[in-house]
Formats: structure tokens, sequence, C-alpha cells
């Protein structure tokens, strides 16, 4: 694991109560050094109270959080400095261009963090015909690219995505999260991922956590989790022009015992396994049927 084994964030019995209402109850989890997590979760889990306390703009009512090694609420602006966000939305600086903009933040950040170039980081986003547009001018999607960069302009350590390639078209959302895995890759920066785009989350993620009624219900890769919710993988072959499927738990020795003893008559195989969605929808299922029978219980 290495450079990975580090954590970055650690969260240990986490709690958030608005009145009489417990909105989170005893969360745990961390993330590690150069890793993309991804925090799912339905409408009112706790998703957003949660990142927010993460980045420091709301007190818990209870447990330890530790972001880069820091509390989030005391922390200066050298951790500041550390740290990206990227907002579900931020309308701001409409008479501004867009360089002239990042040119700004870029200045922000003083020796020894090295920010992006604004060029390169225009081009990464899918901006570069925009450097000299005013922001007003922007379209949706564009003005989404931008706030992109303004998260990213600071190489941070540990980057905050919520809903990040929201009106982003295909070609810019490939490129966006290539751009997410060089971070990662080359410079060990930590991405915790809010989205409702199950796919997006599948691509980018190492570790999915799904958060439902103020808890982690679900912690692990994709493929772990679909391992353990779904149970079984459906393998499809052709043998002698016949069209066979099968179920499994385990699809790789499956496919190696049936190749051990009719590889010759094999001439397609196809592994279908379950997909992050199917994992999502069956977890959050069973969450909800565990609550309403515990509250018909009390």
């Amino acid at each position: 694991m290495g450079m990975r084994s580090t954590a970055v964030i650690e969260v240990t019995g986490l709690t958030m109560s608005y009145g009489p209402r417990e909105v989170l109850r005893g969360v745990d989890f961390h993330v590690g050094r150069g890793e993309v997590v991804a925090l799912l979760g339905p409408n009112g889990a706790g998703k957003s109270t949660t990142i927010e306390i993460l980045e420091g703009f709301r007190a818990p009512s209870g447990g330890r959080v530790r972001v880069l090694g820091e509390d989030p609420l005391h922390a200066d602006e050298d951790w500041r400095a550390g740290v990206g966000v990227v907002l579900q939305s931020w309308r701001d600086h409409g008479r501004w261009r867009v360089r002239e903009l990042l040119d700004l933040f870029a200045r922000y950040y003083a020796p020894p963090r090295a920010p992006f170039d604004v060029d390169e980081l225009l081009a990464r986003v899918g901006l570069t015909e925009q450097a000299t547009s005013r922001i007003r001018t922007l379209s949706g999607g564009q003005r989404r690219r931008l706030d992109v960069a303004i998260g990213i302009v600071g190489r941070p350590q540990m980057l905050f995505l919520d809903e990040p390639t929201a009106g982003f078209d295909p070609i810019v959302r490939r490129e966006f999260h290539e751009l997410v895995h060089a971070l990662t890759d080359l410079e060990g920066t930590s991405v915790l991922l809010t989205t409702h785009d199950l796919s997006e989350a599948e691509r980018l993620a190492d570790r999915i956590l799904i958060l439902d009624e103020g808890t982690i219900v679900a912690d692990g890769s994709p493929e772990e989790l679909a391992r353990r919710i779904a149970g079984t993988s459906e393998v499809r072959w052709v043998q002698d022009g016949t069209r066979h499927v099968h179920a499994t738990p385990d699809a790789t020795a499956f496919v190696r015992e049936l190749l051990a003893q009719s590889g010759d008559a094999v001439s397609e195989i196809e592994i279908a396994r379950a997909s992050l969605e199917d994992t999502y929808l069956a977890m959050v299922t069973k969450s909800e049927a565990a609550a309403s029978r515990q509250g018909a219980l009390r």
C-alpha cells in the first residue's frame, strides 16, 4: 500500500444532532493518502453534514475528526492551503475573465506549495477557448468546469468533490477522470467524492462508503461490495453452439474449471458481475428494512 496506507482523514464515533433529530450516529471511516473514496447515500443520509464537518464549516456534536492531522474546526491557514473544495454550486465573480480569476486564486498559494500553471489547468478542464471570456457568459457546463479548476488550482493534498462532473459532456468527463487519477497517482492527492452518478463512482473510486440513516452501512471496493452483497455473478458462454448461463459465487474459479474441461468447445465467455448500482440499491433497501423493523419494535 505504501503511500496510500497513511490516513489523511480519520473519523471515529462522529455524531451530529439538530435538536432532537440525530443526523449522524457513530460514523467511523478513514481515507488513505492517494486514495479516492466515494461517499454515497440517499438524500437525507447525512452526507452533506459529514462533508461540512470534514471541511471545517460545521462543528460536530461528538466524536473525533482529523483531516491532514488536524481538527478541521480549529485548523489554520496552512491547513486550508492543503485542502481543495469543489462545491455542488458556486456563483460569483461574473465580471471576471476566466484566466484572470484562476490566476488570482493561484497567487494565494505561497511557497513551498506550487499551484497549477493556469494555462495547463485550463486545458485539463476543457476551458482553453473560454480563457478570456467573462464568467457570466459561460454555459452551465463551462461554469462547472471552472468550479473544478478553482478547487484544484493549489494542487491540494485533500480534495473534496461534490457532484464534480454535473453538466460535463462525455469527453470532458473522461478528461476530468484522467485528471483525478493523475492527482492521486502522481501527487498523492486524496479525494473524497460525493455523487449520485454511480457509474462515475465505480470508475473513479478505490473504495465506496455507503451512508444511510446516519451510519456507514458498507465500506469496500466496488468489487468487494458486489461480492459481499450480491453474492453471485452470472457466467454466460457458448459451448458447441449452445448458449449456457450459470450463477456462481466465484466466477474466476468456475471459468477456470470450465476451460479445463471443455476449452476447445467453448467459443464465447461473458462474466456479468453485480454493478455498483445493484449493490447500492441492495444495501439501502436492506438498511431501510432494518430501520423499519427496529421502529416497529419500539
